[in-house]
């Protein structure tokens, strides 16, 4: 890895919270038709000085504006920032669980975990890779079969396993 990469996570748009407040307030807007720091406190279950503060530097960036009657919505900006995070959560879930056989519960919070942090050019390939798994087509589904069938497992020798190499990760669980 290059020595400046790793800087690059510093660079991200979103931080995790701020997606899930964007999430939160577009989930809101689509069930209720309004969204108010109450009502996203509730949901996130925090207190609603915790969310007015955290709330504030999003309506300094623009991606939430607050009328005067308090209540909230998205920006264009903050729409598109939102739906993004959204579906890449949503690739990233099946992709770790249809694809990789992760468990379902695993698989949910790592996309959680992942989603705020993928790149436009990466979401699409993401996106586009899913659509080809998932399609009818013949050789996708061979394909997937395939990889459902391929479970390498640790050898726990870090010379020969191609799974750990330096060091075993899975350790004598498995």
């Amino acid at each position: 890895m290059s020595s400046d990469i790793w800087k690059e996570f510093e660079e991200n748009q979103l931080s995790h919270s701020a997606a899930h407040y964007l999430m939160t307030v577009h989930e809101l807007l689509e069930s209720s038709g309004y969204a108010r720091v109450t009502d996203i406190a509730k949901r996130l279950n925090i207190t609603r000085g915790s969310c007015s503060i955290s709330i504030k530097p999003l309506k300094k960036r623009g991606l939430i504006v607050e009328d005067e009657n308090k209540f909230l919505k998205l920006s264009p900006e903050g729409m598109r920032l939102a739906v993004q995070v959204e579906r890449n959560d949503e690739l990233l879930e099946d992709f770790f669980r249809d694809v990789l056989g992760v468990d379902p519960e695993q698989a949910e919070i790592d996309a959680c975990k992942l989603e705020h942090l993928l790149s436009i050019e990466t979401s699409i390939r993401l996106a586009t890779f899913m659509d080809f798994v998932q399609s009818d087509r013949k050789i996708s589904k061979a394909f997937l079969r395939d990889a459902r069938k391929h479970r390498a497992p640790c050898t726990h020798d870090e010379e020969t396993c191609f799974i750990c190499r330096e060091v075993c990760l899975v350790g004598e669980t498995t």
